[in-house]
């Protein structure tokens, strides 16, 4: 693959964390003007001045990214639960409600959400951040088929045990516990690489993928399928 994304103007949010630091790297490298922002999006107003700064753009990455509790499910507060969908599910709709009104206008753009793969498969001590994740994706399923009569086509990737720093920094990586986990929890045996589930959104992104409408994309290296 080379310039997918050649003369495509992309809005990249949280891009210094989750897979933004990978997202900017390759989408630059296949063409793309880059637009990367790193505002914290939890505030109600913070999503439209994002929108409203970065300009005219193709595409908007919705790059979201937050540290996922461990918490025993009966142990989960009413503010954990809060501050959780505060940082993974607000910020989503105010950034479509932003960003689509000039997509429908000229009838071309493409949302694509850096969503998680927890939401697929059940994980222990995990559930408000599945449950966060999840509502992202069911999100997206639900604008895809709205927007598509305007040609604007929303998607997400659902990924799970990509190298990236937020999730699975160098050391946790190093930890013997968890090159056992991925050698017995994930088929491929290895982490997804950042620059192959970057490239994967690249081809998303691009007029190659204007079928999609409201799909999620498991990349996680056969996780979801065990």
């Amino acid at each position: 693959m080379h310039n997918l994304l050649s003369g495509k103007r992309v809005l990249i949010t949280q891009s210094s964390e989750f897979m933004g630091p990978a997202l900017c790297e390759v989408f630059a490298q296949q063409g793309a003007q880059v637009l990367a922002d790193d505002t914290d999006l939890s505030a109600p107003k913070a999503a439209a001045q994002v929108v409203a700064q970065a300009g005219a753009f193709d595409v908007l990455v919705a790059n979201l990214a937050f540290k996922a509790p461990t918490t025993v499910v009966t142990d989960v507060t009413d503010d954990e639960w809060r501050t959780v969908f505060a940082a993974l599910v607000d910020p989503l709709p105010r950034l479509v409600r932003a960003a689509v009104p000039a997509m429908v206008a000229r009838r071309s753009g493409k949302i694509l959400v850096m969503g998680s793969a927890s939401a697929l498969r059940g994980m222990k001590r995990a559930s408000t951040y599945s449950a966060a994740r999840g509502a992202q994706l069911a999100y997206v399923q639900s604008v895809g088929v709205e927007l598509a009569a305007h040609q604007v086509q929303i998607n997400a990737i659902a990924q799970n045990f990509v190298d990236n720093p937020t999730y699975f920094p160098p050391e946790v990586q190093s930890d013997a516990r968890f090159q056992a986990r991925l050698a017995r929890e994930v088929p491929l045996g290895r982490l997804v690489a950042a620059r192959e589930d970057a490239l994967f959104a690249a081809y998303l992104c691009s007029d190659a993928a204007d079928c999609f409408v409201g799909e999620v994309f498991p990349v996680c290296g056969g996780w979801v399928a065990r």
